[in-house]
């Protein structure tokens, strides 16, 4: 009983931070721009703050349902609600030294798809413990890997906001409650910080993937959808930053070949574990 109202603790204060980013948002872009800069700072002070309780209780629900009883159970529930949990504890904790507090927009739909992860475990409950869980390859594989999905979400996110900014940028006149955003410049520079980071993240996910399968297989690399998918997402990446730092990509080329990666990564591996564990055992 006491598990069950754990998630649900965290499901509703994930909702109600939710709830004050978007009150926050809808405040300031319809009040003077002098006295919303002015009021700013204490409303992201607020939501920082807000954001710990069910951040704490997200990693009390992670620990009893991967790590209680024997074995590590991560099955695409607990996988989901871990990448989706650490996305939302680096964005909280980068948020502490953002020098743009338009982007605290994105704990809007962090908050809410938090809220959503964190009762995924009791819908889609691990079918069995992984194996070979004590090796040190995999503890290192599993660290960076999950590390690599959560930065990359991030990017993501980022990129949805920056097609926004640009929306905005072409169509002054449109009515939005997104006002408050960074110049689209400064986005796109972070987004690059960030993706830089993710990329290197998946690269040493592929290379102690290939360390786990030589200690576990005896292989190096075992063909399949998820090893296929994962090294396009990597060469997708690759390519982008490529383009980046030789042909000058940005803008919409930037944000189309970061959630094409991104997409990759899904399907490399949440979506064959949902394959697996949700529509092949039924």
């Amino acid at each position: 009983m006491i598990g069950i109202l754990t998630y649900l603790s965290a499901f509703m204060l994930y909702i109600l931070v939710g709830w004050i980013v978007w009150r926050d948002i809808s405040e300031r872009s319809f009040s003077l721009r002098a006295k919303a800069n002015e009021n700013a700072v204490v409303a992201s002070d607020r939501v920082q703050m807000a954001m710990l309780v069910p951040l704490l209780l997200h990693a009390v629900t992670l620990y009893q349902s991967t790590l209680a009883g024997a074995g590590l159970n991560l099955g695409v529930g607990n996988a989901v609600s871990l990448i989706i949990w650490l996305t939302a504890l680096i964005y909280w904790f980068s948020g502490f030294f953002s020098r743009y507090q338009g982007l605290q927009t994105l704990l809007a739909p962090i908050a809410i798809a938090a809220a959503i992860a964190v009762v995924l475990p009791l819908i889609f409950p691990s079918l069995k413990p992984l194996e070979n869980t004590e090796l040190p390859a995999f503890k290192a594989h599993l660290i960076v890997a999950m590390s690599a999905y959560s930065f990359l979400t991030i990017a993501a996110l980022h990129a949805i906001l920056m097609t926004v900014a640009e929306y905005q940028l072409h169509h002054p006149a449109a009515r939005s409650l997104l006002t408050n955003l960074p110049p689209l410049l400064a986005m796109e520079k972070l987004l690059f910080r960030i993706i830089w980071i993710g990329f290197v993240l998946l690269t040493l996910t592929l290379l102690s993937g290939v360390v786990f399968s030589k200690e576990v297989f005896g292989q190096s690399v075992t063909f399949s959808h998820k090893t296929l998918f994962g090294f396009i997402s990597w060469g997708i990446f690759a390519a982008l930053l490529v383009g980046r730092q030789f042909y000058g990509w940005r803008g919409r080329i930037a944000i189309r070949w970061t959630l094409t990666g991104f997409t990759m990564l899904l399907l490399a591996y949440i979506g064959s574990k949902f394959v697996l564990e949700i529509i092949l055992s039924r």
